[in-house]
């Protein structure tokens, strides 16, 4: 399956529905209420939104409609990802990767695995 784009609006309640699902609207909602503070009404949009893109899916379940993902979250990291790197550094993932351990704050472990997958891929 191709992953349509998300934004980062659907993103917040993509991941919701990635820790927990099958979940109706009204527990979606309860959910992102906590830290976005969304109106019911953007939250309903933003399922509706998900639904046409068929990222996930609404079922009929007794008297409500669940809503449960189709795309993973590595399925939309990974599409992510790639849209990042083409928009920002065309494409190009030397300088992507330059940028990223020049500016981040690796702790001893990370560096260790980066080396390890590094070494890895150069075999």
């Amino acid at each position: 399956m191709k992953t349509p784009d998300i934004t980062e609006a659907e993103w917040e309640v993509m991941t919701v529905l990635w820790q927990r699902s099958p979940l109706t609207a009204n527990q979606i909602i309860a959910e992102l209420q906590h830290h976005t503070g969304w109106a019911p009404t953007t939250v309903r949009t933003l399922l509706d939104r998900l639904a046409r893109k068929k990222i996930v899916r609404a079922a009929r379940r007794d008297s409500a409609i669940t809503f449960q993902p189709l795309a993973t979250k590595d399925e939309c990291v990974s599409h992510e990802s790639e849209n990042f790197l083409r928009r920002v550094f065309n494409g190009a993932t030397q300088p992507l990767l330059l940028h990223f351990t020049k500016k981040a704050r690796l702790t001893p472990a990370e560096i260790k695995e980066l080396q390890r997958i590094l070494k890895e891929k150069g075999q």
